[in-house]
């Protein structure tokens, strides 16, 4: 199985949906990241505030920032090596690595209206 993990800097929030405005690029990883786990790849972000002790169980995270510190975030694994750092992937990227085409990346989730009828 493949394993895609990435770091990011603290946050309140990983949609961008929190903030005065939308952060397009934080909403296109939680799109990326949601159609990742649709596959048999382990897609997971680990966000500094929520996660501090994913940062300092991994050896590789936890010189990266000592080394690089935190402008090293986002720091984007691939099977436990490091593929991008200080940014988040490109679609292409995540494609190369997962086998999926950009537009099954960029999927929007299906919404399901329920509609009651109130007597």
């Amino acid at each position: 199985m493949k394993k895609i993990h990435i770091y990011e800097p603290a946050m309140c929030c990983s949609t961008g949906l929190c903030g005065p405005s939308i952060d397009p690029e934080l909403l296109r990883m939680s799109f990326v990241m949601n159609n990742l786990k649709k596959t048999d790849i382990e897609a997971e972000r680990f966000n500094l505030t929520n996660e501090p002790n994913a940062f300092v169980e991994n050896e590789a995270i936890n010189q990266l920032l000592m080394s690089e510190g935190m402008d090293a975030l986002p720091a984007t694994f691939v099977d436990g090596e490091l593929l991008c750092k200080g940014k988040y992937p490109t679609n292409e990227q995540f494609s190369h690595w997962s086998g999926l085409s950009e537009e099954e990346l960029l999927q929007k989730p299906k919404v399901r209206l329920s509609l009651k009828g109130d007597a």
